[in-house]
């Protein structure tokens, strides 16, 4: 994932000053795993980095774990690997609390979820020493941490949104963020005149490759005034507007092999009249082809491996949305 890649690159003494708002969460009934968050830092801050999305490290089928406050790359990397080990939320706490890689647990804070043998649990640890305003708030799936915020308002506005929003757990998240949406979130960003600099939100199916993710959007910067959270709702937004393959019927739209190594058949009785629009999975537009024929043979092997969109339109008929997943 994309984290883990950051490790190589950046020393492992490498300091960042605070994380913000953040949350972590699992679906009981699916077993997908989210992280969303956002600080008042970002990839102009922070060169080389992308930004908040920094702290998020998801592993699909245990759990997630954030290291903010203070983030330094080899807790993070410790934190994974105790995730990776199969260790509940709590271990994981109480792991890096006695762990510390400078040996001073009191400036970080920490959030995890974690599925072991099918029991989900949550922890977090808020240091004494972290900046104020700082706090952590954990329910059976959840876990949601803070500092150098606004109050105590902002944690149980990301709560209450997470809790009190039907729908998906990517809702679920993207509401929570929007709950932490108010000037000054982050006390640091109030002469900004917005909650943060920069945002993210992350979501693993069970069975994803923890580096080709079901959802990853992330916004490593904005222009001046503009809230990330905002440009994270507008990409969810897009991302959402698709019809999931289990919605269309079998016989509207066949695209094969799926996944692929590079080259897709699209079939459609009305493909001669439509327009096809290949898009990354956070909606920015790649390739637009108006096919001549029923059948077209399209060859995606340029792009790097991951998740796509392919959208089928046409004046005539209902727009068709697949998703393609490009293997290395």
């Amino acid at each position: 994932m994309k984290c883990i890649l950051f490790l190589s690159i950046l020393s492992q003494s490498f300091l960042f000053a605070q994380h913000t708002f953040s949350i972590v969460a699992i679906d009981p009934i699916t077993g997908g795993i989210g992280s969303a968050g956002a600080t008042c830092g970002d990839n102009i801050t922070w060169p080389g980095t992308p930004g908040a999305a920094l702290i998020s490290d998801i592993i699909p089928g245990k759990g997630a774990v954030h290291t903010q406050s203070y983030w330094n790359s080899t807790n993070q990397y410790n934190a994974h690997q105790q995730l990776l080990n199969g260790a509940s939320s709590q271990e994981i706490i109480d792991w890096l609390e006695d762990n510390d890689s400078e040996g001073d647990a009191s400036i970080r804070q920490y959030g995890a979820i974690t599925n072991v043998n099918n029991t989900i649990t949550s922890a977090a640890f808020t240091g004494s020493n972290c900046y104020d305003y700082k706090n952590h708030l954990i329910g059976d799936n959840y876990a949601i941490q803070g500092n150098i915020l606004l109050g105590q308002s902002i944690l149980d506005s990301m709560e209450s949104r997470f809790i009190n929003t039907d729908g998906t757990l990517a809702d679920k998240l993207m509401a929570s963020l929007q709950g932490a949406k108010v000037i000054g979130a982050d006390t640091r960003c109030t002469i900004e005149n917005v909650s943060s600099l920069s945002a993210f939100l992350r979501v693993a199916q069970e069975d994803d490759n923890a580096n080709n993710i079901y959802l990853d959007l992330i916004v490593p910067s904005t222009p001046d005034q503009l809230d990330p959270i905002d440009s994270v709702q507008t990409l969810y937004n897009t991302w959402q507007n698709t019809i999931d393959i289990d919605q269309v019927e079998n016989d509207e739209l066949y695209i094969f092999p799926n996944p692929t190594k590079g080259e897709l058949i699209i079939e459609n009785q009305n493909l001669q009249n439509s327009t096809i629009t290949l898009f990354t999975i956070s909606g920015q537009k790649l390739q637009e082809i108006k096919p001549l024929h029923t059948k077209l043979s399209l060859q995606i092997g340029h792009l790097k491996p991951g998740l796509y969109l392919l959208r089928l339109g046409g004046e005539n008929h209902k727009t068709l949305t697949r998703k393609i997943v490009l293997k290395y």
